[in-house]
Formats: C-alpha cells, sequence, structure tokens
C-alpha cells in the first residue's frame, strides 16, 4: 500500500498541475500550453494518469465484481467515477483528433478544456488510496503484539537431571516430566508444578495483578511467569503449545481473526446508489437519441449524470468525519488506530473494565500506618518510627510491597538503617537483628511462627478494603501494620458516572479475589463484578455477552487482557500498559484515564451523526443535480448541466462534505 500510495502521489502532482492549470491561471509550458498543442497536452495527461490505473487497479477489478454479484460497494463508486472520467476524456481525444484533422485548431483547444477529466480520475484514485494506506498500517500491528507475546518467554532453561547436575537447554527443547530449577530474576519457561523451595512469583504478565503470589511445594507456575525472590524447582506439566502463555497468543490470533468486519454505511448507500445511477444514465441515453437522435448529444448527457454522481461526496463523507475525528481524538488523548474502532464505539452498550491499572493504578502502595498500642493504650511507636522500622528491615527486599514501604520512606524523608542477618523467607516475610534488636516483617503466618499475635478483625477488615497488611515486630512483640493496596485511580468513579449517563453498563474483570474485587467496584460504582478470572476466562465473557447480543468494549492494560481486547467490538488499551495490549486494541487511552473511555464514546457518537448528515447532503444533492445533467428541464427552461459544470458542482459538494466534518474540531465531551 505504501508502494501504491507513492506512485500515486507521484504521478497526481504533474497530473493534477497540467489538468487544472489553464483553469486555474498557472503557467504551463509552451509545448501544453497553447492552442496548438491542445492533443499534446491530453496525451501527457492520460500518460500521467497511466501508472496511477494500474498500481490502483483493484479498485476496478473488485469494484466491477461487487457489480457483477448485485453487492455494490464503495469500490464500485470508486471505478465507475474513474472509469466514466477516463472513457469520456479518452473519447473527447477522440473528437479532438477529428477537429484537428479538418484543422480547427480552435475547436480542438476547447474540447480539451472542457472535456478532460484525466486529473480527477487520479485524484478520485490518489485520495482514496492514502486512507487505504493508513488503515493497512493500523492492521498490521497485530503481528507485532503477538510477536511480543512470544518473546515474553525465556528462550532456555536450567533442566536438573536425576543426578541432581544442572544443565542448560533450548525452551523447546523441554519434556513433560523434567525437573526445571529457577533461580531469582529468571522467567519461568514452561508451565509447572513446584517440587522444591519457595518463591514470590510475579505473574502480573499473565493475571494483570500486580501482587507477586508466594508458590510454594504443590503449586502451579506458568511460562512467562518471573521469580521473583527464592530458588525452586519445579516438574514440568505442560510444554509448547498447552502452556497457558501459549493460549493466550492462540486467543488473541482467533479473536483477530474472527472480529466481525464493520458494515460500512457508505457501502450500504452504494448499494442502492450505483444501480440507481446506471439506470438513470442508461434511460438519460436512450431519451436523448430517441429525441434528438445526435449520439454526441446522448452520451454528453449520460456522462454528465455519471460524472456529477461521481462518488466524492459520498465517498469523502466518511474518511474525512473519520479523519478529523481521529485527530480531535489524539488531541483529547484518545488514539483511534483505524476507521473501524471509532464507528464501533457508538454502538458499545457494555464496557468490560480489568480492575489492576485500569481502574486501579496498578502499583501498591502505602495505605496506613498503624502502631500497635500497649496495656495502657498508647501506641508502643510513633508512625514516623514504624516507618524508619519497616524501610531499615524491607530495604533489603526486592518484593513489591517493600518497593511500596520504601517510597512511602522516600517521601517522608527517611533514610534506611542498616540491618544485620537479613534473611527473606519466601511466601512470609523477612527477619533481621538491628543491633540488640530481632525484627521482622511479614504475614500473619510468620508472625504465627514467631509466636506472636495479630487481631484478626483488623487483618479482615483490611482485605475487606482490598488492602494487604504487613505486620511488624520487635524482640518477640508486635509494633505495628503498615497496610499496602493498589489504590483506586482519583477519577474512575467519575468515568463510572460518566458511562451511566451515557446508558453503559459496566462490568470490572479482575484476578484478585472476590472480597477484594467487591470492595473496588463499591467504590468506584461498578454493579457487576467477576473476579478470579484467567486470560481465558475474560475472552470468554466478552464472547458471552456478545453472543447475548451485547456490543461490547474492553479496557485493559496487560498482556493478559490482550485476547479480551482483541475479541470484544472494540478493546481500549490503557497508555501506560504493556505495549501487546496497546498494539492489540483498537483505541489507546494515551493519558491512562477512564474519564476518556466516555469522551471517546461521545466523539464518536458525534462523528457517526456528522457522516449521517454528509451522506443526507450527498444524496439530497445527487436528487437535485442528476434530474438537470440528464436534461429534464431542458425542454421546459432550456436548463442543461455539461460534464465540465458537472465536475464542478461535484467538487462544491466534496467542499460543502470537508467543511460539515471540519466542524467536529469544535467538539467538546460533556463533563
Amino acid at each position: 500500500m505504501k508502494g501504491r500510495l507513492a506512485v500515486s502521489l507521484a504521478f497526481l502532482v504533474p497530473l493534477f498541475y497540467i489538468g487544472m492549470g489553464h483553469m486555474l491561471g498557472w503557467p504551463l509550458p509552451a509545448a501544453l500550453g497553447d492552442h496548438d498543442h491542445a492533443m499534446t497536452l491530453a496525451l501527457a495527461e492520460l500518460l500521467l494518469l497511466l501508472p496511477i490505473l494500474y498500481v490502483n487497479r483493484s479498485y476496478f477489478t473488485g469494484g466491477f465484481k461487487s457489480l457483477i454479484h448485485g453487492a455494490p460497494t464503495m469500490d464500485a463508486l470508486i471505478a465507475i467515477g474513474a472509469s466514466a472520467s477516463v472513457a469520456w476524456s479518452v473519447y473527447a481525444m477522440f473528437v479532438m483528433a477529428d477537429q484537428l484533422a479538418v484543422g480547427d485548431v480552435n475547436a480542438a483547444a476547447a474540447t480539451a478544456m472542457d472535456n478532460l477529466y484525466f486529473e480527477s480520475a487520479g485524484t478520485i484514485l490518489s485520495l482514496v488510496t492514502v486512507g487505504k494506506y493508513l488503515e493497512t498500517r493500523a492492521k498490521s500491528k497485530t503481528g507485532g503484539a503477538i510477536e511480543k507475546l512470544i518473546d515474553l518467554a525465556p528462550k532456555t532453561a536450567c533442566v536438573v537431571d536425576e543426578d541432581g547436575s544442572e544443565s542448560t537447554v533450548a525452551a523447546e527443547a523441554i519434556l513433560p516430566g523434567q525437573v526445571i530449577r529457577v533461580r531469582p530474576g529468571e522467567s519461568v519457561p514452561v508451565d509447572g508444578v513446584v517440587l522444591e523451595g519457595a518463591s514470590s512469583i510475579d505473574e502480573s504478565a499473565l493475571t494483570g495483578e500486580s501482587i507477586p503470589v508466594e508458590k510454594n511445594p504443590g503449586d502451579t507456575v506458568s511460562a512467562a511467569t518471573i521469580n521473583r525472590t527464592g530458588t525452586f524447582t519445579f516438574r514440568v506439566t505442560r510444554v509448547g503449545a498447552d502452556t497457558s502463555l501459549a493460549k493466550i497468543i492462540q486467543l488473541v490470533e482467533d479473536a483477530n481473526a474472527t472480529k466481525a468486519p464493520i458494515a460500512r454505511l457508505a457501502d450500504k448507500v452504494a448499494g442502492v446508489f450505483v444501480p440507481v445511477v446506471l439506470a438513470i444514465a442508461a434511460v438519460t441515453f436512450t431519451a436523448w437519441m430517441f429525441f434528438t437522435g445526435d449520439v454526441n448529444e446522448a452520451l454528453t448527457a449520460a456522462v454528465a449524470v455519471v460524472v456529477i454522481s461521481c462518488p466524492c461526496a459520498l465517498g469523502l463523507a466518511t474518511p474525512v468525519a473519520i479523519m478529523v475525528g481521529t485527530g480531535k481524538g489524539a488531541e483529547m488523548g484518545v488514539l483511534f488506530k483505524n476507521a473501524e474502532a471509532l464507528e464501533n464505539l457508538r454502538g458499545v452498550g457494555t464496557v468490560v473494565l480489568d480492575k489492576t491499572g485500569t481502574i486501579t493504578a496498578g502499583t501498591p502502595s502505602v495505605t496506613d500506618v498503624l502502631p500497635a498500642t500497649g496495656p495502657d493504650g498508647a501506641p508502643v511507636m510513633s508512625e514516623k518510627a514504624l516507618m524508619k522500622l519497616a524501610a531499615a528491615l524491607e530495604k533489603g527486599s526486592e518484593h513489591p510491597l517493600a518497593e511500596a514501604i520504601m517510597a512511602r520512606a522516600d517521601q517522608m524523608g527517611i533514610v534506611a538503617r542498616r540491618v544485620e542477618d537479613f534473611q527473606a523467607l519466601p511466601g512470609r516475610g523477612v527477619t533481621a537483628r538491628e543491633g540488640a534488636n530481632q525484627v521482622a516483617a511479614g504475614n500473619d503466618r510468620l508472625m504465627a511462627d514467631l509466636g506472636i499475635e495479630v487481631d484478626q478483625a483488623m487483618r479482615e477488615s483490611f482485605a475487606h478494603e482490598g488492602k494487604t497488611p504487613l505486620f511488624f515486630a520487635k524482640n518477640g512483640r508486635l509494633v505495628g501494620t503498615v497496610a499496602v493496596a493498589d489504590e483506586v485511580k482519583p477519577t474512575s468513579a467519575q468515568a463510572i458516572a460518566a458511562l451511566d449517563r451515557l446508558g453503559i453498563k459496566t462490568v470490572m474483570l479482575t484476578g484478585d479475589n472476590a472480597l477484594t474485587a467487591q470492595a473496588i467496584a463499591k467504590r468506584v460504582g461498578v454493579a457487576r463484578v467477576v473476579a478470579d478470572v484467567l486470560p481465558a476466562d475474560k475472552e470468554r465473557l466478552v464472547r458471552e455477552l456478545q453472543d447475548a447480543g451485547e456490543r461490547v468494549a474492553m479496557v485493559g492494560d496487560g498482556i493478559n487482557d490482550s485476547p479480551a481486547l482483541a475479541r470484544a467490538d472494540v478493546g481500549l488499551a490503557i497508555g501506560a500498559g504493556a505495549d501487546v495490549a496497546k498494539e492489540g486494541a483498537d483505541v489507546v487511552l494515551m493519558h491512562s484515564d477512564l474519564v476518556d473511555v466516555a469522551r471517546a464514546i461521545e466523539l464518536s457518537r458525534a462523528v457517526i451523526r456528522n457522516i449521517k448528515q454528509d451522506l443526507f447532503w450527498a444524496l439530497f444533492y445527487n436528487s437535485l443535480g442528476i434530474p438537470l445533467a440528464a436534461g429534464v428541464f431542458f425542454p421546459i427552461l432550456g436548463w442543461q448541466l455539461s460534464p465540465m459544470f458537472g465536475a464542478a458542482a461535484m467538487s462544491l459538494s466534496s467542499l460543502f462534505v470537508v467543511g460539515n466534518a471540519l466542524r467536529l474540531r469544535g467538539f467538546r465531551a460533556s463533563e
């Protein structure tokens, strides 16, 4: 498409200059600009048009095939308009040849001035190719998204033999039943079950959840997840196309392949409009032949009908409004990748929202700092002292919860003290010695191991609020609790309310537990929640909604969301999310703000409304122009439209359509 576009534009520029120069007062070369060289001018235009016709021949083959099959499309309109312009221009060249043969140079020059439309054909084809190129470029990015999914899995793995020796093998050579060792920082190469050791696994690539999952013997691990802390071994259960990652890749490919193509408004109109125009042109030719017997008059009238019906206004109605609409969207931070996304978004009735990174920030942060109280009811230490202890313990940890604590400590200006004998206990927490004091931080399991009792009511309260508590102990006593959570974005509740006002239902999907999910949903106003879902479940839910007759938009940010994004009628990716999600989606929200979902839907509705106005104008204009071109008013008023004036009227109609589309630049979304 890029090559077709380059060739089209390279030849269109000189063709347009030569073809329109005499009308616009542009200086032309002496060999083309005077009456003695009218045929040279015509031949130059024809030669410049031929490469444009050749590289864009698919419009003619596709358009005329659609005519033969009885279902004319936009390509049929383009093919007919361009063919009529070329055919009439070639006919005019034969007339010029006859005029020159008898030495009537002035008549030949007048014919060239009024009857050559080669540049009209070149312009129609080139402008359509610009739109086709942009559309093709957007669609080609799906392959890049799938490649990124494939690249997540490591290329090699450490296999542990029966004698305990280790060897490095290619990931594709791993067999079910083999034992694999994974060290901190490495990715899990295939699916399996943990045999020995324990660790925290970052499963965000598959589930989207930012907080790592503790893994112990007997737990399952999946390909492309990352080992954050301890070393462990696992027995391989699934390899190749059977792994969770491979199934996600397959889901993305399947969903992209089965997404229904949009039924374009212009094609629907073309299905009726094209046969009607052809019938009118045929009747016009027949009527003029019957009443005048002059072939030239009959052809002039018939061609005028086709030229004035040329699909410029009708063909521009959709692409120009889409172009202005997508430009306005970009100003708002909403990037539409193709026309289908902008058109489909208008009809969406249900928006499915991922939780982590979409409704929430996607990264854990400290929400509560609660020092423990002594027997007298007074705090055993200040909040700052508790954070100093927390920073000292968590400085050596790579856990995301530790990163959240260190971020809060930095905000408070706390410099972490050094501790000794630091030990990470996967699945539980950390212990260390600070001077003469034994200190520890972790979950309730670690506290139980240390013989320290924690407030279960407070722990359950945190769980209901979607928070993860970290308990801190000093010399065998609980000294405080720090709660960490993936905080709701400030505008999420506003965004849900805006979607409600637009009459759109919302559904929240998350791989998190039901308690946390319900807590988040209650805060933002989402009525329906589906928790504990895997990537395939997200895609399946979107499909079930579609099967029930819903038009579904999916909003997500992670690799795990990519199958659902691809399956949905419109996929919207959060700009701060994974590249795979952004490339696989139809729309990218650059501000990472859910409010932009409602704004995008409002913009889509405004664009479609504008397109319908343009289509109405194009048809109204044709309902007036076609009878004039056909000569209906000639017997009564002496009015008839020549092909030249038909082309001018066609251009004015196109300007009207463009002007109407430009009004979209003033679009403002409701607050």
